[in-house]
């Protein structure tokens, strides 16, 4: 899976207790966007998914401000439940479309 300058790629990464998230464009080898929940004001306290929503509504705020609205999602071989499934719902709900 790759992403172009038209529709870049949005890479995830969970560990055990945070979620990292970046807006790749593979052609030229750019991070465009990144957001984690260590960030401060990012994720809000609660529990791991409700951080992991509140990610993807950040990323789909900033990646809108970049003039990205269509990505390709890679969820990095994890499951597409949980926290992966709740961040894809919060970059939804923020305006991204994939």
């Amino acid at each position: 899976m790759k992403g172009t300058t038209e529709r870049p790629r949005l890479s995830v990464f969970r560990s055990n207790k945070d979620i990292y998230v970046q807006v790749i464009d593979d052609t030229n080898g750019s991070t465009l966007v990144a957001v984690s929940s260590r960030e401060k004001g990012v994720a809000a306290k609660g529990t791991k998914i409700e951080k992991s929503k509140s990610v993807g509504v950040e990323l789909a705020k900033r990646a809108i401000e970049k003039g990205i609205t269509q990505i390709v999602f890679d969820r990095g071989g994890y499951l597409y439940h949980g926290r992966v499934k709740a961040l894809a719902d919060g970059a939804r709900e923020g305006g991204l479309k994939f």
